[in-house]
């Protein structure tokens, strides 16, 4: 029987088990990155058939193809999109080897992917930078702003903040905090307010279309009978500008970052629901956890949560 129909591998013929080394999987990616045979042999420096035939072996002993030609270019299986995330890490790992190696001892580099809800990304994330630019200048960091939930274990993204930790037995959590939260409005606005004041008196800032019921939403409506935000949107930096310019009251972090631009906006005395906390966890995969750039990342995160439990007085959960 041959091991291939219609030039694919044929399973019920036994292929043999394979044993993926190093530079198959360079290969793949080079594939993968590409986006062609011909493209992956241009930039490995070897010839097409030679590169078609070492795909065909690692499909061969898989018994699945890992992609799918078309005329132009490929696109990956399910085996191969199964296959990705393990050849990224060991990707990464190669290239961490190689920087341990070299005689220069350079310091820690490269890009480190950190995925968080719109809200963490603009009010954590974004002066994190700053510390981490200023004490690691060759790690640059790269944050996934989404209310989606980025996949790490296909290797999405390297670290992600969440609001809980993950019961994945291959992610592990690194660090918890809680982040208190207040009711800010422009200095302006709040010149216009009653004495006294109650949630129905503010004209609220909140998400809107599919991200409509993603918190403060709902508390919100449980507070204001017919509850319907005076502006909505579904992009978070969208709001925070609509809020300093006057248009409304929103919740916010009271993050450090928040706290030092008093200018901008001023916190309302509103008893907010118990129910708005903003519990955060630091998650990572185990295989990207030891990565020096990614543990470089997520000790940093660590000190960050820590001072924000100092300077906050929240408690971790």
């Amino acid at each position: 029987m041959s091991p291939y129909i219609n030039g694919w591998p044929n399973k019920r013929a036994g292929g043999a088990n394979v044993d993926l080394q190093w530079d198959d999987l360079r290969i793949f990616l080079a594939v993968c990155d590409a986006g062609s045979m011909s493209g992956a042999a241009r930039r490995l420096k070897v010839s097409q058939p030679t590169l078609s035939r070492r795909i065909a072996e690692m499909e061969y002993g898989l018994g699945e193809p890992l992609f799918v030609r078309k005329n132009q270019g490929i696109t990956l299986t399910k085996t191969g999109i199964r296959l990705m995330p393990a050849a990224q890490g060991m990707a990464q790992w190669a290239t961490e080897a190689n920087r341990s190696l070299d005689a220069k001892n350079s310091p820690v580099s490269g890009r480190v992917r950190v995925t968080a809800a719109p809200t963490f990304a603009l009010d954590l994330l974004a002066p994190f930078a700053e510390t981490l630019k200023r004490k690691h200048p060759q790690i640059a960091l790269e944050v996934l702003a989404s209310t989606e939930r980025l996949n790490l274990s296909r290797g999405e993204a390297d670290i992600a903040l969440r609001r809980y930790p993950s019961d994945d037995p291959d992610l592990i959590t690194v660090g918890e905090t809680v982040i208190p939260i207040g009711a800010y409005v422009s200095k302006d606005y709040a010149r216009r307010l009653p004495a006294k004041y109650g949630f129905r008196d503010l004209d609220w800032i909140a998400w809107a279309g599919q991200l409509e019921m993603v918190s403060p939403n709902p508390e919100l409506a449980a507070k204001i009978p017919d509850f319907r935000p005076t502006f909505a949107s579904d992009d978070y930096s969208v709001q925070v500008a609509a809020c300093q310019a006057g248009v409304g009251a929103m919740i916010l972090l009271k993050t450090p970052h928040r706290l030092k631009r008093p200018g901008d906006l001023v916190e309302l005395k509103l008893e907010l629901p118990a129910s708005l906390r903003a519990e955060l966890a630091i998650i990572c995969h185990k295989r990207m956890a030891d990565l020096p750039k990614v543990r470089t990342v997520l000790d940093l995160l660590k000190q960050e949560f820590s001072d924000l439990r100092k300077s906050q007085g929240a408690k971790k959960p």
